[in-house]
């Protein structure tokens, strides 16, 4: 786990970012309490030492993944999935953990920048794993999952913010950030609760989809084998 320190910061993009959604904004100041993040997303071996456990609420499967290796992401797990984990990673260890909000995801990945990517304003197959749109670039295909790690960590010390697997948050899906909370806490009120969101990208999606400010959203109980997560713990 990493230590995301308290702060401030403008959520969402400016119209003038490109290929930037409606969807993405009004841009707001959001304040964030300091807490916990994982350093990398939930691996499979992680994954199977908590599925082991006593059942809470929820049946895990204690090998979903599609790619397999213990320090690859786990993939293929829902968000009822995802929120099981930390209930039993909770129990288990007497501290609270669960997904992080929408806000605390965006505020741990930009670690105080503003461009599109946290590494500047484009992204390259050198800092992430993602899928390449200009068929005129000098594609790595990947297709497949790379282990966490890879590629380098933001200024707060995350990897793998960009691509790789999307990340569960706790968030119900609102369709604009109208009325949405400046307190960077999980926001459910008037959301859609037949969805949840997704953020960061994956192996197969192209850069646009990676950046800082995307929103992506899903069924909670659809299972992908490019949909992972990572933990937050309260300070």
């Amino acid at each position: 786990m990493v230590s995301i320190p308290d702060g401030k910061f403008t959520m969402g993009a400016p119209p003038e970012e490109s290929e930037s959604g409606e969807d993405e904004r009004p841009q707001h100041m959001v304040t964030v309490k300091s807490f916990f993040m994982g350093r990398y997303p939930i691996t499979q071996a992680q994954w199977r030492a908590i599925a082991s456990l006593p059942k809470i609420k929820h049946d895990l499967h204690p090998d979903p993944s599609c790619f397999k290796g213990d320090n690859r992401p786990v993939e293929r797990v829902s968000w009822y999935d995802a929120d099981e984990f930390c209930d039993r990673l909770s129990k288990a260890t007497g501290r609270v953990y669960r997904l992080p909000s929408e806000a605390e995801w965006e505020y741990a990945c930009r670690a105080q920048t503003t461009t599109p990517f946290h590494f500047g304003a484009t992204i390259t197959t050198n800092l992430a794993n993602f899928c390449q749109q200009d068929q005129s670039m000098n594609k790595v295909e990947r297709k497949q999952t790379t282990d966490v790690g890879s590629f380098p960590a933001n200024a707060f010390g995350l990897y793998e913010m960009h691509g790789n697997v999307w990340e569960w948050c706790a968030d119900n899906w609102h369709e604009d950030y109208q009325d949405a909370p400046s307190d960077g806490s999980v926001w459910v009120i008037n959301g859609n609760s037949e969805y949840r969101i997704l953020r960061g990208g994956s192996w197969d999606y192209f850069p646009t989809f990676c950046r800082c400010t995307y929103r992506f959203f899903e069924n909670p109980q659809v299972k992908d084998k490019e949909f992972g997560f990572r933990v937050v713990c309260c300070i």
